[in-house]
């Protein structure tokens, strides 16, 4: 079916609406006023509806205008973005990139940077995969992703510092162990120990095991989501990134949790907090896609920005 109108004259219609006046808007788009009027015109004879009505020296749309406009203003932008993509896609930028992230990281440290790549990448989609232990690893060796995010630096991978988590051993507030000044390994021992399951291995691979895990009875989980809600429910103890315990505690204390009480941070002889520094790598190396390396350097910047905040506050 061949169409009556044309992209170009709704945005004639667009144009003349945001400028106030035929005149104003054709000194934007480089044309006379007389061709303005002209396409003006002949996409009202062309749908049989009156577009624009003119009050004085202003040309102002008419209701029939404004509902059409409201309407092709969608296609309009649906226009430019595959202007947009076609313009990345010669210029052999991505379509897809995939980012994985160690369970370990604050969230924020890759959403925040990724708002501002994808505003001005809008021809890549981005597919985001969490990670842990063996998993972390083997998404840079087997190259499954654009970007990761990783902690311990991966063999014959480059990689910069991304950050540092602080590990924090906690217990719900009706736990045994909440209540008391100072807590030993021994006093473990005999606890439930929450933790969480190392996801990245097949039947060819080892699992991998990080800190302590001596305590006579675990509950496994897939995730820190679980592990927090087996805590909350007074299930045992767990060590969960500093991050993830402030958020607990903001929710909290601003009243938006109120089904449950805050986590207790265990004063553990010896133990009460250790770090895991994080770092950023490109598994593909050379390869890299041109949208990967920008989205790269984006993250980077926020990372070092972070570090510097972090050492004008000390």
């Amino acid at each position: 079916m061949k169409l009556k109108t044309t992209l170009e004259q709704w945005l004639t219609l667009l144009e003349v609406d945001k400028a106030g006046s035929i005149q104003a808007a054709a000194q934007r788009l480089h044309k006379s006023h007389t061709t303005l009027l002209y396409a003006i015109r002949k996409l009202e004879d062309q749908i049989g509806v009156p577009l624009v009505r003119i009050q004085g020296r202003r040309a102002v749309l008419t209701e029939e205008g404004k509902a059409l406009l409201r309407r092709a203003t969608p296609m309009l932008e649906q226009a430019r973005g595959l202007e947009d993509i076609a313009l990345q896609l010669s210029q052999d930028v991505e379509s897809d990139i995939t980012v994985t992230i160690d369970h370990l990281c604050d969230r924020q440290w890759l959403y925040g940077p990724l708002a501002e790549f994808m505003a001005s990448n809008k021809g890549t989609s981005v597919h985001i995969r969490e990670t842990s232990l063996s998993g972390t690893q083997s998404a840079v060796t087997e190259q499954e992703a654009d970007i990761a995010i990783i902690n311990l630096p991966v063999t014959n991978h480059l990689a910069e510092a991304f950050g540092t988590v602080t590990m924090i051993p906690v217990v719900a507030a009706q736990h045994t162990l909440a209540h008391r000044e100072q807590v030993c390994m021994e006093d473990l021992l005999v606890e439930t120990q929450i933790v969480i399951r190392d996801l990245g291995v097949n039947e060819a691979q080892v699992k991998q095991d990080v800190g302590w895990l001596k305590a006579q009875r675990r509950i496994t989980v897939d995730n820190f989501d679980h592990a927090i809600t087996a805590v909350q429910a007074g299930l045992g103890f767990c060590r969960l990134p500093e991050h993830m315990l402030a958020e607990l505690e903001k929710k909290h204390f601003d009243n938006l949790s109120q089904s449950s009480q805050p986590l207790v941070r265990l004063p553990l002889e010896g133990g009460s907090q250790y770090q895991v520094p994080l770092h950023i790598t490109l598994p593909k190396a050379r390869l890299t896609g041109s949208a990967a390396k920008a989205l790269y350097r984006c993250l980077l910047a926020d990372s070092q920005k972070r570090m510097d905040d972090s050492l004008a506050g000390t």
